[in-house]
Order: C-alpha cells, then sequence, then structure tokens
C-alpha cells in the first residue's frame, strides 16, 4: 500500500501549496448559503487531486466533495474533501485542509490530512502505526472527562444544527473545553494525535471524516460512525481516545 500512500501525500502536498498561494487572494464564491459556501477554489483543488491520483491509477474511481469521478463500484475509490474548512479559508482563517482517503472493497485502507499553513501532514496506512510529519503518534491517555477538550461540530444546515446545540450545551458543563474550528477532518486529525480528546457530530459526509477514520483508530483510539436514516449521505460520528467516557 506504500504507493497509495505516497499518492495520496503528494496529492495533498500539490493541493495544499495551491491553496496556499491564493490564501490572501479574492475568492471567487460559486455556491452561498446561509452556513456554508463553496468556492471556485474547491473544484479547482479537486481537478487537481483527480488528475494526480487517476493519471497514476486509472482504474480507480474518487468521490469528492465537489463532484465523482470514474466508476463507483470500482473496487478502489478514492475520498477526497479537497477543502475542508472553507468558509475559514474565505474569511483568511487559516484553519482547513486537505482530506484524502482510499477504500478498497470499502474499507478504508489509507488517509491523509494536511494542513498546509502549518504544513502538518498526517497520514496512515492499514496495519502500521500513523505518522505526523515522519513521527508517530497515538491518541491521548486521558480518561476524566472534566479534563478533556472535545470538539462539537455544528454542521451546515439548521437541522443538524439544532440537533447540535443541545449536545454542545451539554458537553460544555462536562468537560475542560469545547472548540468549534470549522473543519471536521482536522478535528479528527487533532483526536489522532492527542490534542483533543474527541470529536462529536451529529450530521457529516463521509469525505469529511474518511481520512481521519482510519488516523484515529490506527492511533488507538476509537470511531462509531452511523448513517443517518433522515438525512441522505450524512452520518453521525463520536470519535474518541477510546478510554474516555463522554456519558453520551
Amino acid at each position: 500500500m506504500k504507493h497509495y500512500l505516497d499518492a495520496a501525500e503528494n496529492a495533498a502536498r500539490a493541493a495544499g501549496d495551491l491553496l496556499r498561494k491564493n490564501f490572501h487572494r479574492s475568492q471567487h464564491v460559486n455556491v452561498a448559503e446561509a452556513h456554508d459556501i463553496k468556492l471556485a477554489i474547491d473544484v479547482e483543488t479537486q481537478e487537481l487531486i483527480t488528475k494526480a491520483l487517476l493519471k497514476q491509477f486509472p482504474e480507480h474511481a474518487l468521490y469528492g466533495e465537489e463532484g465523482i469521478v470514474g466508476d463507483q463500484s470500482s473496487d478502489h475509490q478514492w475520498v477526497v474533501d479537497p477543502l475542508d474548512g472553507t468558509v475559514n479559508y474565505f474569511y483568511q482563517i487559516p484553519h482547513f485542509c486537505v482530506s484524502i482517503a482510499l477504500r478498497l472493497k470499502g474499507e478504508i485502507i489509507v488517509g491523509v490530512i494536511y494542513d498546509p499553513m502549518r504544513d502538518e501532514m498526517w497520514s496512515a496506512q492499514k496495519g502500521e502505526k500513523p505518522r505526523l510529519n515522519g513521527h508517530h503518534f497515538r491518541v491521548s491517555a486521558r480518561t476524566d472527562l472534566a479534563e478533556a477538550v472535545v470538539s462539537v461540530g455544528l454542521a451546515k444546515t439548521d437541522h443538524s444544527i439544532d440537533s447540535n446545540l443541545p449536545l454542545l450545551q451539554a458537553m460544555i458543563h462536562r468537560v475542560r473545553k469545547c472548540r468549534v474550528l470549522g473543519s471536521a477532518a482536522l478535528d479528527m486529525a487533532y483526536v489522532a494525535c492527542g490534542r483533543f480528546d474527541a470529536y462529536i457530530e451529529r450530521g457529516i459526509s463521509l469525505w469529511d471524516i474518511a481520512a481521519g477514520w482510519i488516523l484515529v483508530e490506527s492511533a488507538g483510539g476509537l470511531v462509531d460512525l452511523r448513517p443517518r436514516k433522515d438525512m441522505k449521505d450524512k452520518y453521525s460520528i463520536v470519535a474518541s481516545n477510546g478510554v474516555i467516557d463522554l456519558k453520551l
């Protein structure tokens, strides 16, 4: 799987370079909604990733936030969020990332998350210890909820926001600090390397958390991912260090 991981890292770094170079420039908005923005550079970045990966692996498919390419029934499917944290990016808040994962027959075998502003690359492949800029890492060992830092996602729709607000309120009273930072993939990466103790979201897309999923599990944590019956192609997720009792 090393060639898959190398390809994912190279594509993520190239995408990150594009995002970093354009960070301080005016952005063209393709779609503007109440709680979300879609930028032209989202599409441009996914096209860059698609060309890089499918040129090397033309028989593979790609499933991304900005569209799908290839036969989605292929055994190999890349799951891509080219810019996770688009609203942050648009407002020039330097907290966003590129997320790339590879599924083999539905199982994630490779995951890469790249933060181009901090030049941090998290990477994992099935059966191996994950790395952050080449160094192994593990989830936190904290067990006391009162000492925990937990990220709670608020999603992008009124329905999911209303669902998550009671959860956020409950967590605020139980943990040391709650964080709502605007990038699910980075939240997962932070859980994986012990900066956060848990990440909770009740309306998330697969491309947001696919790479983070393998990062957290390969770092010793747990991921509970469940499809939402009332929200098409959305999931509820609890990613944690695996030893803390979130009292959910």
